[in-house]
């Protein structure tokens, strides 16, 4: 492999438009809504800065602007609480936006997550990069979760590792869920055998389902670019990890902590009671 193995770029797919959230995602990008006073963009993008990354690229669409305003200073907000008791609400999001690079392309149509971070190559590059669904939040005690990802692909930098977690049964066909057997010395990292996208639960091998974090090596692009749409006409990231499965080049990750769901309304509001008893709000 020709690649740098550090990684330094976190892949962002915010194209979608979010209509389990409508009517308030009608104007506002669900990537905008807010756990407590942050929206979950910025809960992901400080995820990623906390596993080392600098480059945070976004696949956007063209009724996203929001999300790139939010990273870009607004001189009369600061100026009006300048001196102020509010002076410093802005420090976190001002000290992402100097601290990275935002980069954007917007995807033409909605054909998929395989087909979103392919739309984000050249923003990627030939570099391995993780990718961060802003819907699922995640906290830990320690190390974020991508931290705890960045920390196992530095032990096996020829593979894609994926998030993972178990479900009830009864909502596997809502996850890729993977098969695999646990690397050997390890509890919680299994070499992925196959993967089903949305099974059954009938036909679901095992409960351990794929949630919004990735690390991807560079060879995922060529081999997307040759995965077929599905039924639905989608280019699933999924069919593209399982042809690199075949190879060995996946590793599964159970990782520690918490995942809540916001892409639902009711992981959204268990997030938000969830932050704000931790705040000592409620």
């Amino acid at each position: 492999m020709n690649f740098n193995s550090k990684i330094t770029k976190c892949l962002f797919p915010v194209a979608g438009y979010g209509t389990r959230f409508l009517p308030a995602t009608k104007a506002i990008p669900k990537e905008m809504l807010p756990i407590l006073t942050k929206p979950l963009i910025q809960y992901g993008v400080e995820e990623a800065m906390s596993a080392g990354m600098t480059t945070m690229a976004m696949v956007t669409s063209k009724y996203k602007q929001a999300i790139k305003n939010h990273f870009e200073p607004h001189a009369d907000i600061e100026a009006s609480i300048k001196g102020t008791a509010k002076a410093s609400l802005l420090d976190e999001v001002n000290h992402a936006s100097e601290q990275c690079d935002f980069t954007y392309i917007e995807q033409q149509q909605m054909l998929g997550l395989g087909h979103a971070i392919y739309t984000g190559k050249p923003l990627i590059g030939n570099d391995p990069f993780a990718v961060i669904l802003p819907d699922d939040l995640c906290t830990s005690d320690g190390d974020s979760v991508l931290l705890q990802m960045t920390k196992l692909y530095e032990q096996h930098p020829d593979c894609c590792i994926v998030a993972i977690e178990e479900v009830p049964m009864t909502q596997v066909d809502k996850y890729g869920v993977i098969d695999g057997e646990l690397l050997e010395g390890s509890n919680n990292a299994y070499r992925v055998n196959s993967m089903v996208e949305k099974p059954s639960p009938e036909d679901a091998p095992t409960n351990l389902a794929i949630i919004g974090r990735y690390i991807l090596t560079p060879e995922i692009f060529d081999v997307l670019e040759n995965t077929s749409p599905d039924k639905n006409g989608e280019i699933q990231i999924t069919d593209a990890l399982m042809t690199l499965s075949k190879k060995g080049k996946v590793i599964a990750y159970k990782f520690q902590g918490i995942r809540y769901d916001c892409g639902s309304v009711k992981g959204f509001v268990m997030a938000t009671n969830a932050f704000a008893k931790s705040e000592g709000i409620i």
